[in-house]
């Protein structure tokens, strides 16, 4: 049996209860942000290989707003928050109560309250990680692109350079009112790294 096959049934109870975890954290951080009240869904989480995360998001040439940002610590890694435009637009909006100006083009401000809740997002998922597995995850100070999901991975590989086979999919949905905004969330640790994370996890590397 393979790692992933072990992990997926062993510890995806685990990953769920992070997810949940951060979310709670997030929707709690925003709300003090935003000053209004803010939840967020029970998170999907899955385990997917690093090559599928842009036909997730709609394909390589789908225009997505993503923030990006690089893992430091005790298992470094990449993370990415993606969004369509038009969730970045009404997460905005709705949530942040900006009034949207311009529907094609994001200004600094916009860009600034994107980066800030991604930057949020960051850190209640990576602290909830950190709490089960007794790992340091940091992240960086936030990038933000608008392109082509292809483009923007390739420009992730090449800004950070070989990233690991499989990500974490963690989807997010914001509740605001009757209002859902959608955005996936995706940790790619570096090759050694999720070995690391899951055998602080205490999953079974060896087979029986």
């Amino acid at each position: 049996m393979g790692f992933f096959e072990k992990l997926e049934g062993f510890k995806m109870d685990v990953l769920k209860e992070v997810g949940n975890i951060g979310a709670g954290n997030a929707a709690t951080a925003l709300s003090q942000l935003l000053d209004k009240p803010i939840d967020m869904a029970v998170p999907k989480v899955q385990i997917l290989p690093f090559d599928q995360i842009a036909e997730k998001v709609g394909g390589q040439e789908q225009i997505v707003l993503a923030v990006f940002f690089r893992v430091e610590g005790d298992a470094p890694g990449n993370l990415f928050f993606i969004l369509t435009p038009e969730a970045g637009k009404g997460l905005l909006h709705r949530l942040a109560g900006l009034v949207v100006v311009d529907e094609e083009q994001f200004s600094e401000m916009e860009q600034s309250a994107l980066s800030e809740i991604g930057n949020i997002l960051a850190g209640s998922y990576l602290s909830s990680l950190a709490d089960f597995t007794g790992l340091s995850m940091t992240p960086t100070v936030p990038g933000l692109a608008y392109d082509m999901a292809g483009a923007i991975l390739n420009y992730g590989l090449i800004q950070f350079g070989e990233m690991g086979d499989d990500a974490l999919l963690i989807d997010t949905t914001f509740l605001e009112g009757k209002n859902e905004v959608e955005g996936q969330f995706f940790l790619i640790p570096d090759p050694e790294s999720f070995e690391k994370i899951f055998i602080a996890l205490g999953v079974p590397l060896q087979d029986d």
